[in-house]
């Protein structure tokens, strides 16, 4: 049989490293405090690609709205029967460049 003063101190040690068991989750685990400096870089990041991402569609959101066979553009459409077929105009001179 045990003392109690035994199982007391057998207690006190189990809660002791329970304790510091959760305080090392609390600074070095997945969520702890070590983490939360990568975190808050990695939504910065994350904000940057957004803003990015929307200033894109955005544009080409724009380019679709011109390019509305209802009320087009002339200007875009110009320049993409230009780039697509290679049309151009009579007063126009094209001077090509040859490559190194």
């Amino acid at each position: 049989m045990r003392k109690p003063a035994t199982e007391s101190r057998l207690k006190r040690a189990v809660a002791l490293m329970a304790l510091l068991l959760l305080a090392g989750f609390a600074v070095a685990g997945p969520t702890g405090l070590l983490a939360w400096s990568e975190n808050a870089s990695a939504l910065d990041a994350r904000k940057a690609e957004i803003a990015k991402l929307t200033e894109k569609r955005d544009a080409l959101r724009n380019r679709v709205k011109l390019l509305d066979p209802e009320a087009a553009d002339p200007d875009l459409a110009s320049e993409l029967v230009r780039d697509q077929l290679g049309v151009m105009r009579e007063d126009e001179v094209v001077i090509t460049l040859e490559d190194k």
